[in-house]
């Protein structure tokens, strides 16, 4: 049987940190799932948002459905309509996903949708999908503000769209996060950086365990 292939797209520029971390302890779940993964960096790639050009919308067009400007993102694009999951990983910047992120998002759903009454989705593949956020805040916060009642908060928004488009998503979440490696150099009055080094080396574990499973659950 042919492995399942699986695409995380990570939305953050720092390495070895958050929520990379968390996009390998889901990879380490889905190769014990024996899933082919590969981490895609959108930091690393040369590319904007949505052009708006309506190139993916021209009728008979030799692009319809997909997008047609050429940079970066291209041969990403065309790798991700060819595979079998998603995971949307970000930091969450003033309560949404990161800015790269959205336009990462952009390039990749609105082509995908059918300017018809019901935003037909026009997809190759109904992809599985999952969603890493890792962000400053506690779960309430996340869960009453961000997403929202109804799902009406910015990140519930976001997770519509993916659902309307691919698949629902696994939601994977890790809260609290420890910003920087010594406090004691930034203002942050804020935050009481005794409890989140407490956070990190008790609870942060946890989490990444979370992702661990749901990498290796991403099929089942």
């Amino acid at each position: 049987m042919e492995k399942k292939k699986i695409y995380i797209i990570n939305g953050s520029n720092r390495k070895n940190v958050n929520t990379d971390s968390m996009c390998k302890s889901f990879m380490e779940g889905a190769k014990d799932a024996e899933c082919e993964t590969e981490i895609i960096h959108l930091y690393n790639v040369d590319f904007k948002g949505c052009y708006s050009c309506f190139t993916c919308k021209l009728k008979n067009g030799k692009n319809y459905g997909k997008c047609s400007y050429k940079d970066g993102l291209e041969p990403i694009l065309n790798k991700i309509s060819k595979g079998d999951g998603i995971v949307f990983a970000t930091p969450i910047y003033f309560a949404d996903i990161s800015g790269t992120m959205k336009m990462f998002v952009e390039r990749l759903l609105f082509p995908y949708v059918r300017y018809d009454k019901n935003y037909t989705s026009i997809a190759p593949k109904k992809l599985k999908t999952a969603v890493i956020y890792t962000m400053n805040v506690d779960k309430k916060t996340f869960e009453e503000t961000y997403v929202g009642k109804n799902g009406l908060g910015p990140i519930g928004f976001f997770e519509k769209w993916i659902s309307h488009i691919f698949d629902t998503p696994k939601r994977i979440c890790a809260f609290n996060t420890y910003q920087f490696s010594d406090y004691n150099k930034y203002f942050s009055e804020v935050w009481d950086k005794d409890d989140k080094l407490k956070y990190k080396n008790e609870i942060f574990p946890k989490e990444l365990e979370k992702a661990y499973e749901a990498g290796k659950n991403m099929f089942i």
